[in-house]
């Protein structure tokens, strides 16, 4: 075996540009914590065996916590080396991290190319990829906003958006999450706050190699679930022009069923109480009897004016903003109309290039 392109050290910038599957070789809990994304998950330890090595490496010194480690790994390195070439395949090319950029992505890069594998090392490690998303949030973004009152539409529109190349972050679909007391119901386990952060930085970064003149985001505040959008970018929010889409009040329930209609009375009586206390107890009792009676379109006019009242407030902080009106046109009319009437720029056909940075 010729044990091809091991352990080969790169800086970030080259390292991000290179191509190859990138692979987390640190513990699953330390990949569902954040993880860059597009990268797999091969641990070289479990997460119990990680806490042993490093015990060992604390109470006993580094050349015992390696002794270890490879007693533990051992038994798993046939599995750990399929899994490498399952995820080189063709190209034979890895790009491989672990949280320094130390021993553990050395290890699996010597063994990747022990099975001719092509394996590039994280210099720095997943500790290097923060820091560069980190810095991404304090640089400068040409963000725009588009907002709008509670069943407006807007994250279809948005979708429908992007579909005509306009540049847009989907800030609740990165976070899972709706934005509202509902906002979770019938989509997936949300990422963490770091998880998300490197969603964002990515998405962001994705624009700007494409040159975007302007990126639109939803209209949010600082925290969508459980995810916190970043200061930094929060800031920009706040500074950004905001472009208010209106929808008759029935259109917005109507849209609000839809959405949430089939999630069940439980659910959303649960969801409800949450927020009994801002939407006061007649409202409340208003909301969660038309719930037990599966009127959805009664819950939701007991509810709207309370959120309206919530985003009118924000509103009223925007230094800039206009306003459009779409009553009757659904997500992909609209976004056609405000193509049309030129508020939102297409972003130029990206340049041809051999990186396959995620």
């Amino acid at each position: 075996m010729s044990g091809m392109g091991a352990d080969t050290t790169r800086d970030f910038d080259s390292f991000r540009q290179a191509q190859g599957q990138l692979v987390d070789v640190r513990s699953p809990a330390e990949f569902l914590q954040g993880h860059w994304p597009g990268s797999i998950n091969i641990p070289l330890f479990t997460d119990e065996q990680r806490a042993k090595v490093g015990t060992t490496y604390k109470q006993q010194g580094r050349d015992q916590a390696i002794e270890l480690g490879l007693e533990l790994v051992g038994p798993s390195l046939s599995s750990l080396a399929q899994a490498l070439g399952q995820a080189a395949g063709a190209e034979k090319r890895l790009r491989i991290y672990c949280w320094r950029g130390g021993m553990r992505s050395s290890s699996v890069a010597w063994l990747a190319g022990l099975v001719d594998q092509e394996a590039l090392v994280l210099e720095g490690g997943y500790k290097t990829y923060r820091r560069w998303v980190l810095e991404q949030f304090g640089q400068s973004w040409p963000v725009k906003l588009l907002g709008g009152r509670t069943g407006s539409g807007k994250t279809d529109l948005l979708l429908a958006l992007a579909e005509r190349n306009v540049a847009v972050v989907d800030l609740e679909g990165l976070a899972h999450h709706r934005g509202s007391s509902f906002g979770g119901l019938g989509l997936p386990d949300q990422p963490t706050t770091e998880q998300y952060e490197n969603r964002l930085a990515e998405a962001l970064d994705h624009h700007r190699r494409n040159g975007a003149e302007e990126i639109w985001l939803e209209a949010e505040s600082a925290q969508v679930g459980r995810c916190r959008i970043p200061h930094d970018l929060v800031s920009q929010m706040k500074s950004a022009v905001v472009l208010e889409i209106r929808r008759p009040a029935e259109e917005r329930v109507n849209q609000l069923v839809a959405v949430y209609g089939d999630q069940g009375s439980e659910a959303l009586a649960a969801a409800t109480q949450r927020i009994s206390r801002r939407l006061g107890p007649q409202r409340t009792e208003q909301a969660l009897g038309a719930i037990a009676c599966r009127d959805w379109h009664g819950a939701c006019r007991a509810m709207l004016d309370y959120y309206d009242r919530c985003y009118d407030r924000e509103l009223e902080r925007a230094d800039e903003r206009r306003s459009v009106d779409i009553a009757g046109m659904g997500a992909e009319a609209a976004a056609d109309h405000l193509l049309n009437e030129c508020l939102m720029r297409v972003v130029p056909k990206p340049k041809q290039s051999g990186s396959i940075a995620p």
